[in-house]
């Protein structure tokens, strides 16, 4: 049987890691967009990761945003702390699924496709057709539920 699917009245497992990105997101700090990342292996959490400031600096929802062309520079976004966290604490994530709030931007398509990332499961739609070609050229398995 599929992991996806669901054999009674449980969410998935899809749903219950994107349930777990979406508590996740809660704890952003930028008011433009709340976005939440969870790095899984075989089932277990590998990593947690949301939008805010770099560690230690000012977030957006103490200094306010930083703009430039129309987006928020001043945070990072839930996929980079994901895997900075991963990497702090020595946290292998190759042949990860990364469950995100919000489909990958290009930066963080690029660094999820380094990273060995071998699914994305997200909920929102964020288009950017740079990132969708380099993540399917990459091979990775690419997944929408909408809610």
């Amino acid at each position: 049987m599929n992991m996806s699917e669901r054999t009674d009245d449980r969410p998935s497992w899809d749903e219950y890691f994107l349930n777990i990105a979406e508590v996740v997101s809660s704890r952003s700090t930028c008011p433009r967009r709340s976005v939440g990342a969870v790095l899984v292996r075989d089932r277990q959490i590998l990593s947690t990761g949301y939008n805010g400031a770099p560690r230690g600096l000012p977030h957006c929802s103490e200094e306010g945003c930083l703009m430039q062309d129309g987006h928020c520079v001043r945070a990072s976004h839930a996929e980079m702390n994901a895997i900075a966290q991963a990497a702090l604490h020595g946290v292998r994530v190759e042949g990860a699924t990364v469950y995100t709030t919000d489909k990958p931007c290009l930066i963080c398509s690029k660094l999820l496709i380094n990273a060995g990332i071998e699914k994305i499961v997200f909920t929102s739609d964020y288009p950017d057709p740079i990132a969708d070609e380099m993540i399917c050229e990459a091979g990775i398995e690419v997944v929408q539920i909408e809610k």
